[in-house]
């Protein structure tokens, strides 16, 4: 198989290659390590498991859901016994996994061969992927901009053609924002639907999970297959689909009532690419008879986004204890990135009651969600409020990253809290629409739906009520054999 075959076939196409005996599994890693050697430029790859991944081809079962077919983890939190796991930190530059999680050895269980490991930003606090430790990855349809984040590594993997789909997780739209950003499918399914662990239950308190992000509808809802679990360690417990997603996707979806809205949550401007992007959508969804709304739920989003930056503080002071504890000594400002450290010194300062108020906003924002669904199967929005960022456009310059590391100290917390609002500010204006669904626990997808005049792409995401991950999948289907699809470099 040469590299433009490859490239055309997602991961079911070529599982079913190796299931006919058409092409070796073999074969199909040195033609995926080919087109990563042509993708050098893009800084998608920072570990890879060449040796490895082919000797681990003869112990593929050809029945498998995935047999053989090339894959890439990112590297935070999918960890691979004995391969660096380095969450883009410095700090963890030697770090070594001691075991598999339960992410990755489902994966490997249903046939895919570990390839190696996507770029991340640091403890993927960010929304774009340049850490200090790799450097800066870029986007395929421009390498001037960025792929977004954190799981921009994966998405530059999968859009210039590496690997079909690539491990993924999100956070805070970390899954979503890189696949409207590099024209790719980015499903968040619901809360506590995917594994953890092992000894890990919560992830952000909920906010955060693993999935992939792919070039096909059927490749996300394959993989929904493969990883959909109820764990009993797990702090979040979602019933299994038992008839599959896979096998739903050609269920046309009933007349269906679908919000949607053209306005930051947060107040943000929002380009006129983005909010065409959406009125295309709502025309073509209203032309085949579904009743849609412009409309938007009861919710005060500059006080949820807050609530979210002051749990990342509360997990950052945590980790950093545990760093600390791990390492003998304190850690000095440095070692640590602006974002890391800054939201690490605000967490040392929150109270336990502010950080249970701040969950208990969760569950607010959660409960006016549900009951907007009731009304309203859909609710539509942009996935990110304008094209790709140039690269650096969002990274702090050194005299920046000196200047807000010294004065954060002289703040009282909720002064801190509000720098961390400010110090986050540009990059939320890129993308004030994904948090919503990692704080209420909803599965939300991101389509590619629309390019501008200069080729770059735009995605629409769809939120839905929890528990109905099948119906973004139909949705999706349903666009992706529409003309409005906008896949491809």
């Amino acid at each position: 198989m040469n590299v433009a075959e490859y490239k055309q076939k997602d991961g079911v196409a070529l599982a079913n290659l190796i299931r006919k005996k058409e092409v070796k599994a073999e074969e199909l890693v040195q033609t995926a390590l080919l087109c990563m050697k042509e993708n050098k430029h893009l800084n998608a790859c920072v570990y890879h498991r060449h040796e490895e991944a082919i000797q681990e081809v003869a112990k593929v079962e050809t029945t498998s859901l995935f047999a053989g077919v090339p894959f890439l983890l990112k590297n935070s939190s999918q960890a691979l016994s004995g391969a660096p796991l380095t969450s883009g930190s410095a700090l963890f530059k030697d770090h070594r996994s001691m075991q598999t999680s339960h992410y990755t050895k489902r994966l490997q269980d249903a046939g895919l061969l570990m390839l190696g490991y996507t770029n991340a930003p640091e403890f993927g606090l960010k929304n774009i992927t340049e850490p200090r430790l790799y450097g800066a990855t870029r986007n395929p349809h421009d390498p001037s901009r960025s792929p977004g984040g954190s799981s921009g590594g994966a998405a530059a993997a999968v859009a210039s053609g590496i690997v079909p789909f690539a491990g993924a997780s999100d956070g805070g739209g970390s899954i979503r924002i890189p696949a409207a950003f590099t024209g790719l499918v980015g499903l968040k399914p619901t809360r506590g639907r995917t594994p953890v662990g092992p000894g890990v239950g919560r992830q952000w308190q909920g906010a955060a999970i693993d999935f992939v992000i792919s070039r096909s509808v059927r490749d996300s809802a394959r993989a929904l297959d493969v990883l959909q679990i109820v764990q009993p360690e797990a702090a979040f417990q979602t019933p299994l689909y038992e008839r599959g997603y896979e096998a739903t996707l050609r269920d046309a979806p009933k007349k269906l009532r679908i919000a949607y809205t053209l306005a930051s949550p947060v107040h943000t401007p929002v380009s006129e690419d983005a909010k065409a992007a959406v009125r295309k959508c709502v025309r073509w969804l209203a032309s085949l008879g579904h009743e849609v709304e412009e409309v938007q739920p009861s919710i005060d989003g500059v006080a949820l986004i807050q609530h979210y930056y002051l749990m990342n503080a509360g997990e950052m002071a945590s980790l950093r204890d545990r760093l600390e504890q791990a390492f003998g000594r304190a850690l000095l400002s440095h070692e640590l990135e602006t974002e890391s450290w800054l939201l690490s010194q605000c967490g040392k300062n929150v109270t336990a009651s502010a950080y249970a108020q701040s969950l208990l906003a969760w569950d607010e924002a959660a409960a006016v969600m549900s009951d907007f669904h009731r009304t309203y199967d859909l609710y539509i929005t942009p996935t990110v409020a304008h094209v790709a960022p140039k690269i650096g456009e969002l990274t702090p310059t050194v005299a920046q990253e000196a200047f807000w590391k010294e004065r954060v100290n002289e703040l009282r917390v909720d002064e801190q809290l509000h720098l961390i609002y400010e110090l986050f500010l540009p990059g939320l204006t890129y993308t004030p629409f994904t948090q919503l669904a990692n704080l209420t626990g909803q599965p939300a997808i991101s389509l590619p739906l629309y390019k501008t005049e200069e080729g770059l792409p735009l995605g629409v995401q769809f939120m839905a009520q929890k528990g109905k991950d099948e119906l973004l999948l139909q949705i999706a289907r349903m666009f992706e054999e529409s003309a409005l699809w906008c896949m491809g470099v």
